[in-house]
């Protein structure tokens, strides 16, 4: 049992054990000296995705505009060439 979580960890598990506490400290003083939260990561990326959604639907209202613009031109155009082709 022991030499199969050993595989599994890479290392001991007491090695393994204190690398993870050592990483845990650091990477708490880093978030601590960036004011960043567990809750607020998890807030943050709610939030990131949550504005990407309503952003998304307006861009595609956007897009929509576009279309109706640019085929207000573009259809005549379109059919003024066609028939100036069609007489050949």
């Amino acid at each position: 049992m022991s030499d199969q979580a050993n595989r599994f960890l890479g290392d001991s598990i007491g090695r393994t054990l204190i690398k993870l506490i050592v990483v845990s400290l650091i990477v708490g003083f880093v978030m601590t000296v960036f004011g960043l939260t567990p809750w607020g990561i998890i807030y943050g990326i709610r939030d990131f995705i949550l504005e990407i959604w309503y952003r998304g639907f307006s861009a595609l209202g956007r897009v929509g505009d576009y279309l109706l613009l640019g085929a207000t031109i573009v259809i005549p155009l379109f059919i003024i060439l066609r028939l100036f082709s069609y007489r050949r």
